[in-house]
């Protein structure tokens, strides 16, 4: 079979592409960068995005599965070129805040995907994943030039999950049956403070690092400088003031749906530690 992987240059898709490969899937893959992307030899490459049908119709020919990173500007157009092409399997990367019960900027991006994906006729999987592990990369620059990180709501607990525990679910969905129509929220193992992380980190690369907490302001201020619309900055404060008081439980998606239970904060931090020297 041929699988398409979009976003195969993301933490979470390069993990995906590796999967596959192993898997001995054929692996294709679409960037707007193909001189930059560093994917492996035997994926097959194709420039263009979401939003380019050309470059859509000539990626998704003869493609069977897709894995699909969540791009609106382009997901009317990926379902028109992909119902063209035949293609009969999608995993979709969505987000756990379609869950939430309240509208929010990130939840509703994503349920719109989620509905222009259910509307075309596909064997669907949804992948609902809460906090990424990877958001602590935010945190590099500070860590590398200060031993410092800043962060409100130190006290909130999350469950960060790795991103290859997301593409192990990922893969799984694309080559075995059985999970079609399915909705799977991930987390990781185990509901951690800020601090806890910043702490595992700090045993990971061997030097110690200070917490700061910022006050809400001053975290939506920075936020927002880095290029974070508005919306979505309230979004993750508003998820973060909420797991000071009520913290989401783990979950055990991971495990069922690959057989292997997900990876803690500790082992992400070991992973990447070189991310933080």
């Amino acid at each position: 079979m041929t699988v398409l992987v979009t976003g195969a240059t993301g933490n979470v898709g390069r993990c995906v592409v590796d999967r596959l490969l192993t898997a001995g899937a054929q692996v294709r893959a679409l960037t707007r960068r193909p001189e930059t992307a560093g994917l492996p030899g035997d994926v097959e490459v194709f420039r263009g995005d979401l939003a380019d049908s050309d470059a859509l119709a000539k990626a998704l020919a003869g493609v069977d599965r897709v894995f699909l990173f969540p791009a609106p500007e382009g997901a009317g157009t990926f379902v028109e070129q992909a119902k063209a092409a035949g293609v009969r399997r999608v995993v979709l990367l969505s987000s756990k805040a379609v869950e939430f019960a309240e509208s929010n900027a990130i939840g509703d991006r994503h349920r719109a995907i989620e509905e222009a994906v259910e509307a075309g006729g596909f064997e669907w999987t949804f992948l609902r994943p809460g906090a990424f592990a990877t958001n602590s990369l935010a945190w590099a620059e500070s860590i590398r030039a200060e031993g410092v990180v800043r962060e409100p709501f130190v006290d909130a607990r999350q469950i960060p999950i790795h991103e290859d525990d997301i593409a192990a679910v990922a893969a799984t969905a694309l080559l075995e049956d059985g999970h079609a129509g399915a909705a799977y929220a991930l987390s990781g193992p185990e509901a951690i403070t800020v601090g806890e992380q910043v702490q595992a980190i700090s045993a990971a690369i061997g030097r110690e690092i200070e917490l700061e907490e910022q006050t809400p302001e001053q975290a939506r201020a920075h936020l927002v400088a880095k290029g974070l619309p508005e919306g979505i900055a309230d979004t993750l404060l508003s998820y973060g003031a909420q797991n000071v008081q009520n913290p989401e439980p783990p979950l055990k998606t991971v495990e069922q749906v690959t057989g292997h239970p997900a990876r803690t904060f500790a082992q992400w931090a070991v992973d990447h530690a070189d991310d933080f020297r």
